[in-house]
């Protein structure tokens, strides 16, 4: 049987414990910000059910996939469309083999996930296994069938009060229209992400700038024509709601080029280089154009994200296969300290600029990331990222860089996710593991009770909501 134990994730020394579950009881009931994932808009704006069990939870979740694929499960048989096998189309099959793998899941923050979402979400009990699938199979998708599991009953029932997606630049919003003029209540915001045309080395780049040209009239072909468009875009983006920019670049330069040097090298890419002409121009290119964001962003107020060291596509095979985000993407090793610099001495004490970074190499952590935000006023550190967001990744994430930054530097947890039923149970998960951080403080006489309280709730609603210059803190 299925069973959420009310301690899950909190310290397992008695007394520690009890200060914990005081202490995640004054945040259990706080609406979820969440400014920061990749939920698409068009799932709140078309507010269908959602279809059945594995293409809810197996096939679109790399988290999930990923863990399969290394236990030599082919990619096909997950419904992963393309490559020369057969891929499998019966839904019902794919989800009998994630349940027959179920215990490949044990010790990892997926399980940690689905657990919530099957038992607090969905209101099974049914463990998963070879012999329980197809059961489950049926009372799940008997579930999503029921108004009540609609995508919007669910925001409502989750108590998200604000919901940011992440969105090209060259999108039209649409989706994010329908929702602002339809009767639903219900926030959800856009987020400015430029990557692909930031990058002179990017796949398909020279489509994309097309793209940006058609939809805002600007001259792309030179490099003044390209920063009009792009200005314009970020416009779009704030009157839709956009309260930030998303930056997902290898490395973390922020060098600035001569806009004589800057031209040059766009130039020689709209000839066809592609890269830039020589070689590291298109890094040179993407650094500068962090720097140049850094600048639009103390002009039009956008909080500003960035979030390098990910080897995207590991495996150039399986992308040119199946397609990105397959799970193939790595963290390496990222220097902050010398590359945040000339960003920093520009716009690191200028009241207009919010930057929050995040990392997957915790090494950075302490060494790094703690003392650059403990003395900058417009560096904020974000949450742990993507392979940190788990029970002992949020622990340490805490225990390395509050001794340097303290609480306040730091911006609250983002959820980062595209599976939107997955949200709530990261929620609780970093909202406990924050309560046994705070609880081991006071165990240690280094906080009293009734400031780990207010901290806690300072981490989980009122840090999210200042960090990204919304309303001031209830």
């Amino acid at each position: 049987m299925l069973k959420l134990h009310p301690d899950r994730a909190l310290p397992a020394e008695p007394a520690v414990r009890a200060a914990a579950r005081e202490i995640l009881d004054a945040t259990r009931d706080l609406p979820l910000v969440c400014m920061h994932g990749h939920v698409e808009a068009a799932l709140l704006a078309d507010d269908e059910p959602f279809g059945d069990p594995a293409s809810l939870f197996v096939t679109p979740d790399h988290y999930l996939t990923r863990m399969l694929v290394s236990q030599g499960v082919p990619i096909g048989a997950l419904g992963i469309p393309g490559g020369d096998g057969p891929v499998e189309s019966d839904p019902r099959a794919i989800w009998r083999r994630f349940c027959e793998n179920w215990r490949l899941f044990r010790g990892t923050p997926t399980r940690f996930w689905l657990e919530y979402e099957l038992v607090e979400v969905l209101g099974v009990s049914v463990l998963p296994s070879a012999e329980t699938a197809d059961a489950l199979y049926d009372e799940i998708a008997a579930r999503l069938a029921e108004p009540a599991f609609r995508p919007r009953a669910l925001f409502e029932r989750f108590r998200i009060e604000v919901l940011a997606t992440t969105d090209p630049a060259q999108s039209t919003l649409d989706d994010h229209r329908r929702i602002r003029e339809g009767a639903w209540p219900g926030v959800v915001i856009p987020t400015f992400r430029p990557d692909s045309l930031l990058r002179l080395d990017a796949p398909g780049r020279a489509a994309e700038i097309a793209e940006l040209a058609e939809l805002t009239g600007e001259d792309t072909g030179s490099y003044d024509g390209y920063l009009r468009a792009l200005r314009q875009r970020r416009r779009a983006f704030v009157a839709a709601g956009a309260l930030a920019t998303d930056h997902g670049h290898l490395t973390a330069a922020t060098h600035r080029l001569s806009d004589t040097e800057a031209a040059r090298i766009y130039a020689a890419a709209q000839a066809g280089g592609n890269s830039g002409g020589a070689p590291g121009d298109a890094e040179a290119f993407a650094g500068h154009m962090l720097h140049v964001m850094a600048e639009m962003s103390c002009e039009d107020g956008l909080v500003m994200q960035l979030h390098p060291g990910v080897l995207r596509d590991h495996d150039s095979a399986v992308r040119a296969v199946h397609g990105p985000d397959r799970g193939f993407d790595i963290p390496v090793g990222t220097e902050f300290t010398r590359a945040l610099r000339p960003l920093l001495e520009s716009y690191g004490r200028d009241p207009r600029l919010r930057l929050i970074v995040y990392t997957v190499d915790e090494t950075t952590y302490s060494r790094e990331l703690a003392p650059l935000a403990g003395v900058y006023p417009a560096l904020r550190l974000g949450a742990p990222w993507w392979y940190l967001d788990s029970p002992d990744g949020l622990r340490r994430y805490r225990e390395l860089v509050t001794e340097t930054a303290g609480f306040y530097n730091t911006t609250g947890f983002v959820d980062d996710t595209r599976a939107f039923m997955s949200i709530p149970a990261r929620h609780d998960l970093a909202r406990r593991a924050d309560a046994a951080h705070l609880a081991r403080l006071v165990a240690e006489h280094r906080l009293s009770p009734g400031e780990a309280v207010e901290t806690a709730v300072d981490l989980a609603y009122n840090l999210p909501r200042q960090s990204y210059a919304m309303l001031p803190p209830r």
